[in-house]
């Protein structure tokens, strides 16, 4: 053991309360799979499509402060879930730490 881990307290037993994402990434909430087609045919149990989509939880203080990028919280968002990194956070595990070049669109109402 080094001097390092030491001086580390280590609490595994440790609750945390938020999750702040850094350099350029957003924390979102995966929206949940869908159960029922578009036109209105209910799966089975064992089958659903999945979702990507989901609503951003925080954005990191990088994405926050630059104002070429569109993203704020609580944007619902499209996003690619090969570099979705998953938060075991919550139980249902539906919180993911996603790079902003994997998020390809956001949804906006026309006013």
């Amino acid at each position: 053991m080094d001097s390092f881990d030491n001086e580390m307290d280590y609490n595994t037993d440790e609750i945390f309360e938020t999750v702040e994402p850094v350099g350029k990434r957003v924390l979102i909430r995966k929206d949940n799979d869908k159960k029922e087609t578009k036109g209105g045919i209910h799966l089975p149990d064992n089958i659903e499509i999945p979702t990507l989509t989901g609503r951003i939880v925080a954005v990191s203080a990088e994405v926050e402060s630059d104002p070429m990028v569109p993203l704020r919280r609580y944007d619902k968002v499209l996003f690619d879930p090969k570099g979705a990194i998953p938060v075991d956070f919550e139980g249902s595990n539906r919180l993911f730490v996603i790079a902003l070049e994997n998020v390809v669109a956001v949804f906006r109402r026309n006013s």
